[in-house]
């Protein structure tokens, strides 16, 4: 059922009808003008968005010719012959209010569900961790507050999530998926800390803990090396056993490949000092020449 992009508006009104659209695998009514709460009645009758494949006991529909066009990560894709894959709801850039219903998290079979641009208020409901098919999730451009229920964490099928532009605020949750989001699928809330909007919220650190080691270990392995030629090139012999130890313990400690970075580096040295002493004798013999 799709009646995106016309000029509807007002509430939308349950029906006296029983059983109403209970094969209803994608409901699009978005880029109206509805008013008043989410259609929660409907909702009830939306037998098959309650069953995924493995459980339905529907009988099969024989191949027929339609198509819709449906908004799913961030892009809008024609669907020919409606699948079960595509199950969705669209109810964004609408008027509508109040709460998510939290029957919402009965419809398991949902793949897409988009109530961004909305006035709608309140918690996000924990029941949409039920989802666990749920591919898109937008929620953007609302005024939802509170926490982010920890119960998306396990939604392993998410690939996008959009949140920005609420209330929320409190720690981002910690899961497979929501280390894959970045800034902009929390932008405009505040309140929100934890990774990867900043620091904070215990493990959310974790993902830097790497870059923070690996910059300390170059910055441990730079000094060494300066430390070492300035020894070694001092032109004594006993600074240049100093620094030839020293390599020798870094090579047997660690990474064999030091000793031929070692042994390039101060052929490199030793090299360029070769070259500009005999640069200044030859200018000192010209002076001489030329007096």
């Amino acid at each position: 059922l799709s009646l995106r992009s016309n000029k509807l508006h007002g509430p939308i009104r349950a029906s006296r009808t029983k059983n109403l659209f209970p094969q209803l695998q994608i409901l699009d009514l978005s880029c109206n003008a509805f008013t008043a709460e989410l259609p929660t009645s409907l909702f009830h009758h939306f037998k098959a968005m309650m069953r995924t494949n493995q459980t339905k006991k529907a009988p099969r529909v024989g191949y027929y010719e339609d198509s819709v066009v449906v908004v799913t990560k961030g892009q809008e894709r024609e669907v020919v012959r409606i699948l079960s894959l595509y199950t969705t709801i669209d109810l964004s850039i609408n008027k509508f209010e109040g709460h998510i219903p939290i029957l919402l998290g009965d419809l398991i079979a949902l793949r897409v569900l988009n109530l961004s641009h909305n006035k709608l208020q309140g918690d996000i409901p924990s029941s949409l961790g039920n989802l666990s098919l749920v591919e898109t999730l937008d929620l953007k451009y609302n005024q939802l507050s509170g926490e982010i229920p920890k119960q998306l964490a396990s939604l392993t099928s998410l690939a996008v999530l959009n949140l920005s532009h609420n209330h929320l605020q409190g720690c981002i949750p910690h899961g497979p998926q929501f280390h894959t989001f970045e800034n902009n699928s929390y932008e405009g809330n505040d309140g929100l800390h934890g990774f990867p909007v900043s620091e904070g919220c215990g493990s959310s650190r974790i993902p830097e803990t790497n870059n923070t080691t690996r910059v300390l270990d170059e910055e441990s392995t730079s000094e060494f090396l300066n430390n070492f030629w300035k020894a070694a090139l001092m032109g004594y012999g006993s600074g240049l056993v100093i620094g030839l130890s020293i390599a020798y313990i870094m090579l047997s400690a660690r990474n064999p490949n030091w000793l031929s970075w070692i042994v390039e580096e101060l052929e490199h040295k030793i090299a360029m000092r070769r070259r500009k002493k005999k640069r200044g004798q030859r200018r000192h013999r010209r002076r001489n020449n030329g007096v």
